[in-house]
């Protein structure tokens, strides 16, 4: 899976419209293999990020969860003692 696409499910603040699209951006990127598409797949590719954006605001808001919001800030922090963890049994 893509590493740069994060969870922006039940996160206090709510995800915004510009975080979904960062994400839906990342996922067809992802897939089409293309970073910048070409003048000719460059309509194709714009509909698909904005039907995976619409897609995907429409999934988190039919969500429902009784656990409380996650902190944005505790989610930075925990990702950073991962990625110590990972990166120091590579040395």
């Amino acid at each position: 899976m893509c590493r740069n696409i994060k969870p922006l499910y039940n996160f206090e603040p709510p995800v915004t419209d510009d975080e979904v699209r960062a994400a839906a951006l990342q996922f067809v990127r992802k897939i089409s293999g293309f970073n910048k598409p070409s003048k000719a797949n460059e309509a194709a590719f714009n509909t698909a990020v904005d039907a995976v954006s619409a897609a995907a605001a429409t999934l988190l808001g039919a969500l429902e969860t009784s656990a409380p919001p996650r902190s944005r800030e505790a989610e930075i922090v925990k990702a950073r003692i991962r990625s110590q963890k990972r990166f120091a049994k590579a040395e």
